[in-house]
Parts: structure tokens; C-alpha cells; sequence
């Protein structure tokens, strides 16, 4: 019977975070499964638990990937951990979530840390529906084609970003989306020098001109303005004409159809005469 692989997200700043089902968790694998074996042994050193520790990362996940996965299936139980956060989330961890998936060997995400959503609820934007789009590819011109697909996302969008990159990726996001669309930057959440600056894209790229980044950042950023379907005159017009209809004066139903689908009043005026 094979073992089972457990997400198990990491504090991703202050040590307190972490809940105790995830504190069992890690004492209770055979082994843990961490993206720096360094980082990880210091947490695991503050909670008193002494495990074995293999390294998984973006760089070696080819060949320790299916080395866990051989572990798994012949019965023994993994902690996957990252240096801070959720597995699997911008996190080679899904490649391995994978594998186990195809082999059939069970996998179970235990719920904590997450600086994508810490974020977003301190944001200030809308939280109903939004997109996470991790870290924007260092390509120049893949960055560009990202960039222009999110010209018209018109959900809240959630960017990771690193100190050294930011003011870039800032002056790409005010090129792309202007100056005024609204943007919360996240800094150092949940640790001693936690920061949100709530402001737009023109202010935040004249903020960070005039400071020196520092610390990891969470971007959030306001979605584009819902944008009309568009309309033709013919079903602007049946549209008045309905208003005509439903008791409206004409120059009441003109103004309102006008209004609704964008077209000028003399145009639509013209249109129901004739």
C-alpha cells in the first residue's frame, strides 16, 4: 500500500502561523521533501522535530521528483514543504503533485500560509473574483505578450515580485495598463517591516524612483472596467423602440438607448424616423 504526499504550507514570515495540524503533519512523515533543506531545518529546529530532509526544487525536479515518488509507492510518508508558503502554488510542488496523481498515490493539501491571498484581503480591491498570475517571465517579450493579455482582465489580478525586478516591472505595468489603473503593494508580509501601499500605477512608479525596493512584494491590482458588448445600430434602435413601446416619450427612450449601448441621440433619432 502506498504512503500519502502532504502539502503542508510553511509560515511565510512570522514563525506563529503555523497551525498545529501542520506542526503533526511534518512530525509525524517519514520524510520531508523541502525546497531548501537550510531554510526548512531552521523551522523544523524551532518546532523540536528532527525528520530526514531531501531536497526538491525547480533545478533537481526531475530526479528527485520520481525518487519521492519511489518512496511513496513502496509505503513511506512525505511532507512536501516550500521556504514559505503553499506547495504547489508558483511551486515546482505541482509537478510532483502530478506525478503522484498519474501513479495513483494520494495526495493531501493541508490549508495555511498564502501571500497571494494575506494580499488580496488587505488589498482593498475586489476579492470576489480575481486571477493569480505569480511571477511576470523575465523574457522581455514574453513579459510584453503577458502584459497585453492583461489589458483587459477585468478581474483583480495578483503579481509576485522580487526587490531587484520591481521597479521594471512596474514601468512594463504603467506602460501597459496607464497610469491610473489602482494597485496595492504587499511588502514583507507578516514580518517585522510588513508594508501595503495602496495607491495607482502613475504614484507607485514615482514612489519606488524616489525608494529603494526592499523586501519580497505582492502585487494586487485593479481589474480594467467592464467593457460593453458591442452593439449594432439595428439593436440599439430595437431598443428604443421597446422603450417607445413599454410607455417611454421617443426622447426619453432615445436618450436611454443612447446611453445603453454608446451611440450618439441624433444618430438613434434619425434611425427610429426613418
Amino acid at each position: 500500500m502506498s504512503g500519502t504526499l502532504y502539502l503542508v504550507p510553511t509560515p511565510i514570515g512570522n514563525l506563529g502561523d503555523i497551525s498545529a495540524r501542520c506542526r503533526d503533519t511534518l512530525a509525524a512523515a517519514d520524510f520531508i521533501a523541502a525546497e531548501d533543506t537550510r531554510v526548512s531545518l531552521k523551522l523544523l529546529n524551532h518546532l523540536e522535530i528532527k525528520k530526514p530532509l531531501v531536497s526538491y526544487h525547480e533545478h533537481n525536479k526531475l530526479e528527485s521528483g520520481p525518487r519521492i515518488l519511489a518512496r511513496l509507492q513502496n509505503g513511506e510518508s512525505c511532507a512536501l514543504v516550500t521556504d514559505a508558503g503553499c506547495p504547489a502554488i508558483s511551486d515546482p510542488g505541482e509537478d510532483l503533485v502530478r506525478l503522484c496523481a498519474e501513479a495513483g498515490v494520494p495526495v493531501v493539501a493541508l490549508p495555511g500560509p498564502c501571500a497571494a491571498i494575506t494580499a488580496l484581503s488587505v488589498s482593498a480591491l475586489p476579492t470576489g473574483r480575481f486571477v493569480f498570475e505569480g511571477f511576470l517571465p523575465a523574457d522581455k517579450k514574453e513579459r510584453k505578450l503577458r502584459l497585453g493579455a492583461l489589458l483587459r482582465e477585468e478581474r483583480t489580478v495578483i503579481l509576485y515580485e522580487a526587490p531587484h525586478r520591481l521597479r521594471e516591472t512596474l514601468a512594463a505595468l504603467l506602460a501597459a495598463l496607464g497610469p491610473e489603473r489602482r494597485i496595492s503593494l504587499c511588502r514583507e508580509l507578516t514580518k517585522l517591516h510588513e508594508e501595503v501601499l495602496r495607491m495607482t500605477l502613475g504614484e507607485a512608479d514615482a514612489y519606488f524612483d524616489a525608494n529603494e525596493p526592499r523586501g519580497e512584494f505582492v502585487l494586487v491590482l485593479d481589474g480594467a472596467a467592464p467593457s460593453r458588448e458591442e452593439t449594432t445600430l439595428e439593436e440599439a434602435v430595437a431598443l428604443a423602440q421597446a422603450l417607445i413601446a413599454g410607455g417611454m416619450t421617443k426622447k426619453d427612450a432615445v436618450k436611454q438607448a443612447a446611453k445603453d449601448t454608446g451611440f450618439a441621440k441624433n444618430a438613434l433619432y434619425d434611425a427610429i424616423m426613418k
